[in-house]
């Protein structure tokens, strides 16, 4: 039985952003364990937030890669958060719902990222989703919106770490620490 997946790509940009590279990269070691992915860009909620509220309803598995904005994340996203939090608490669901976070930042240290990924955390309680946990990625810009495997050797432990939690999630678990590590390590010495 495969299992659905929802990514969430909170960048405010149309198209090549960083998120949506490390996101889709997820997305594309998920689709290879079995789940059936839909992505959505959140600066499209404001027209059409219906679309999104039956996106989420119908994941198992929910990931947000999301900007870091002045330590938060995007207004789009906060107000989606808001939105769909809003939805859970009048609906019973009929599954279990898991959500994790991927949230990159231009500054070189990926700690800079851990409010976002404390609003991420806060956000899964108030929706009722299970925290399967997030990633942080400092000097995020490095990325270029370029496709991961296209940039080669100096993002290998994005990738690493991405493999990692593809795994993790794939199995039902939370993002190991590892992961959490190797994601966080500095893209250049």
């Amino acid at each position: 039985m495969s299992r659905n997946m929802l990514l969430l790509i909170g960048s405010a940009k149309k198209e090549q952003s960083n998120s949506e590279s490390l996101g889709t990269y997820l997305v594309e070691k998920l689709q290879q364990k079995g789940f059936q992915a839909e992505i959505l860009f959140v600066h499209r909620a404001v027209k059409d937030a219906d679309k999104f509220i039956k996106a989420v309803d119908k994941a198992d598995l929910i990931i947000l890669a999301s900007p870091l904005y002045v330590d938060s994340l995007p207004y789009s996203v906060i107000k989606l958060m808001e939105q769909i939090a809003e939805h859970q608490k009048n609906r019973k669901p009929d599954k279990n719902q898991s959500f994790a976070a991927i949230i990159n930042c231009g500054f070189p240290e990926a700690h800079q990222n851990n409010t976002a990924i404390a609003i991420c955390r806060r956000f899964a309680k108030e929706a009722g989703f299970d925290w399967s946990g997030g990633l942080a990625l400092g000097a995020g810009e490095t990325i270029g919106g370029k496709p991961l495997a296209s940039i080669g050797f100096m993002v290998r432990n994005v990738m690493k770490s991405l493999d990692m939690a593809a795994q993790d999630l794939a199995d039902g678990k939370p993002i190991s620490e590892k992961a959490v590590q190797l994601m966080a390590k500095p893209l250049m010495p």
